[in-house]
């Protein structure tokens, strides 16, 4: 399979809506230099409608990740525009059954003013408020997070709430007497140390009696994370929170009436070993709905995630019976459920399911260019990790079988905390096309294990996941399924460092492929990105007196240990990793007279968008390990 058909034209979804009878979502076009557009249908196997094409790039940089680019409610669509970074409002043709596929009437319309160059905002994460005219959402701006609203006629952003950090995932009650929003603040990350809030709005939309409600309170000081509030019709409140150790439903009953004394009394709906949640890098996840009658949930166990439904007001899991095990993006309306979807011989795309009858349909994003015969499917891959536990990894055997003298590429997944994903990746059949086995590592740290499993690399990072790759490749060779000598090692951003790490501090890899890697931690301490600014205390330790552990892992600190050849790949763009991270470790190690290529890309940022640098990626990289490997 070339690498262009891998990658080139590979259109993402993204964030579905299902509102007032029709879908909505985001299509990403790598073919158009990863621009994201606005979609529509009224019904299942309706026409689609672009509502924003030509120029519009619905995209958000709060925080630099972004996600939650546009809302909608009745007749009103607003969105944030990359261009300007501007608020922007389109009115859409109202919802009627006997009228054709509805759509726009005009053009958009700036909501808000261009900043200040001096002082640049971002917006994300917004809802509309009928009641009184609004868009809600973040803004970033002067290094903190506010929960604003803007006149659906236009106008200044005014101030709701001034978190003392970070905010976002802001719900409105039914009725819009209440809203519900999470917090957390540094030095933790929202995945780690989270809070749930609630307040009352007035006749005048002002916010009133704010408090927390739930997560890592005064009263329950833990390291307590909550996950996507959802309101019910009957003013109750649910979220997922891992007081238990996982990400597990809890309600609050009639959360609009809680006096503003009384202490929330929040059950748990449905105690279970898995995860009802997910890493917020982004913004707009969701792993739950409620489709009028039950709650409807993804839930994650030993990395593979499942649908099912239940009773808001106690009673079973319901599982509902799907071919998918990759599931996110959730969103219901009238006993119908949109998700986006993919299983490992199934493209992710949009998910339609009546969650009454259990029919359902699926349309893969881009269509697979592979029979399925030929698709290699992951196979869970146990083995002793770090200190002897138990650590779970995908692999993907070489079409053709493969055997002891197959070569091998370890993945290691960016984050780090994240997960290794089941759904049909094109890249993985790339390279098990051409022979490799490939192992993507749910190195510790992961998610989608527990709370537990997550923290294994609190103050271990470059040691566990590290040990973790590793051992993988040493499974796999012990059991006559990888060649020794051709073992090579890719990864991006925290995976990338992973990959520096690995190959100064083991012996295991023959060749490394780092895309916008750290090189060397402590240099990312003075980088202006507030989001993970102190997420490497947890990773790491605290600065300075970690210094030595700084030190110890950098992989610039001990470029000396390295002997095998390594390809860099980075964007000058990029604002999370700068592109200095990787022009510093080539230079070192071009110093040693190592075989070193490094590959700079004007206009992409932190992760590519387009798809002419992501084919020239994935060629390259293919033709730097033919050559180490002699293929």
């Amino acid at each position: 399979m070339p690498a262009a058909v891998a990658v080139g034209r590979t259109t993402g979804v993204a964030e579905p809506l299902l509102e007032g009878g029709r879908l909505f979502w985001l299509e990403q076009r790598p073919e158009e230099q990863g621009r994201c557009t606005l979609m529509q249908r009224r019904r299942p196997g309706g026409e689609a409608v672009e509502l924003t094409p030509g120029h519009w790039n619905l995209r958000t940089r709060v925080h630099e990740y972004g996600g939650g680019s546009y809302a909608v409610a009745g007749d009103q669509l607003v969105f944030v525009d990359d261009g300007d970074r501007c608020l922007w409002q389109l009115t859409m043709g109202r919802a009627d059954d006997a009228a054709p596929e509805p759509i726009a009437h005009g053009s958009p319309r700036r909501l808000t003013a261009p900043p200040d160059p001096s002082r640049p905002r971002a917006f994300a994460d917004g809802l509309i408020d009928r009641h009184h005219g609004r868009w809600i959402g973040v803004m970033e701006q002067d290094g903190t997070d506010r929960l604003v609203a803007v006149p659906l006629a236009g106008g200044e952003p005014a101030l709701l709430h001034q978190p003392a950090d970070f905010c976002g995932y802001a719900v409105l009650a039914p009725g819009g007497s209440h809203l519900a929003w999470v917090e957390w603040q540094q030095p933790f990350m929202p995945w780690q140390r989270s809070q749930l809030w609630l307040a009352a709005i007035d006749p005048a939309g002002q916010l009133q009696q704010a408090r927390v409600i739930a997560g890592a309170t005064a009263a329950d000081p833990l390291g307590i994370s909550v996950f996507q509030p959802l309101w019910l019709d009957d003013g109750s409140l649910v979220v997922a929170s891992d007081r238990s150790g996982w990400w597990n439903l809890e309600r609050l009953a009639d959360a609009t009436g809680l006096a503003a004394d009384a202490a929330p009394e929040w059950e748990p709906l449905l105690p279970m070993q898995a995860d009802f949640g997910a890493p917020q890098w982004v913004y707009g996840l969701r792993t739950l709905a409620f489709d009028g009658q039950k709650l409807v949930a993804a839930a994650c166990r030993a990395g593979v995630w499942e649908l099912g439904r239940l009773d808001p007001g106690g009673g079973g899991w319901e599982p509902v019976p799907l071919p998918f095990d990759d599931l996110s993006a959730l969103t219901a309306e009238a006993g119908r459920l949109v998700a986006v979807a993919g299983a490992p011989t199934i493209g992710a795309g949009l998910l339609e399911l009546d969650t009454a009858s259990g029919r359902w349909q699926h349309a893969p994003a881009s269509p697979a260019p592979l029979a399925a015969g030929a698709i290699s499917r992951p196979e869970p891959l146990w083995f002793e990790g770090h200190g002897g536990r138990p650590t779970h990894a995908w692999f993907y055997p070489p079409c053709g079988g493969g055997g002891a003298d197959a070569p091998l590429l370890v993945k290691g997944h960016s984050g780090p905390t994240a997960m290794a994903a089941t759904a049909l990746n094109l890249t993985i059949q790339f390279w098990t096309s051409r022979g490799w086995g490939v192992v993507d590592v749910n190195y510790g740290g992961s998610t989608g294990f527990g709370r537990a499993y997550r923290e294994r690399l609190d103050g271990q990072w470059g040691v566990v996941d590290v040990a973790d790759c590793a051992a993988a490749a040493r499974a796999l060779v012990a059991a006559g399924r990888a060649d020794p000598a051709r073992v090579a090692f890719e990864g991006g951003s925290a995976g990338g460092f992973t990959v520096l790490a690995a190959l100064c501090f083991t012996d295991v890899f023959a060749a490394g492929a780092c895309r916008y890697p750290v090189a060397d931690p402590a240099a990312l301490l003075n980088v202006d990105h507030r989001f993970e600014a102190r997420y490497t205390e947890s990773l790491i330790g605290p600065w300075p007196e970690a210094r030595d552990a700084y030190e110890a892992r950098s992989p610039l600190q001990h470029a000396d240990r390295i002997r095998v050849p390594v390809i860099f790949f980075h964007g000058l763009d990029d604002k999370v990793v700068p592109a200095s991270q990787s022009e510093g470790m080539v230079e070192a190690l071009r110093a040693r007279g190592l075989e070193t290529e490094l590959h700079l890309f004007d206009g992409e940022g932190h992760g590519f968008r387009d798809s002419a640098v992501r084919t020239t990626v994935l060629e390259t990289t293919e033709a730097f390990f033919r050559r180490r490997f002699r293929l």
